[in-house]
């Protein structure tokens, strides 16, 4: 890839589902910055300026529906993709992340194969 590499900004609190996405992001040659709480996530995300969010839902501090809220009314991180990466996965709750202000949905435990797939697109084709 030429360029400046992209760059995800993983907004998760539990350890074990941030070490698959650092692998998968190693693999597509994509950098992650982390966060563990929504309001650091919020923070990195104004500062960073990365080219994608992850974001959990569930999360201390401030939980993920109201950090993609603040996100997507901020006129410095309104356009940055999110993607909610959830194990709220009951009826509803889709469009609820959705309205909240997520532009895709995944619900956990996902399919590394699809979050790639989905990744690839939203990075705008970036392909390994």
């Amino acid at each position: 890839m030429e360029g400046k590499p992209k760059v995800i900004l993983l907004v998760e609190d539990v350890e074990d589902n941030r070490g698959v996405i650092r692998q998968l992001a190693a693999r597509m040659k994509v950098q992650i910055v982390e966060a563990t709480d929504g309001k650091t996530g919020v923070d990195l995300a104004r500062s960073q300026r990365p080219d994608l969010i992850l974001m959990d839902l569930s999360l201390p501090v401030m939980d993920g529906w109201a950090a993609m809220r603040q996100l997507k009314g901020d006129p410095v991180t309104a356009s940055i993709p999110i993607v909610a990466v959830t194990a709220h996965a009951m009826v509803g709750d889709e469009a609820r992340a959705r309205k909240s202000g997520a532009d895709a949905y995944v619900a956990k435990p996902f399919d590394i194969t699809q979050l790639r797939a989905l990744l690839q697109e939203m990075l705008g084709g970036h392909r390994t």
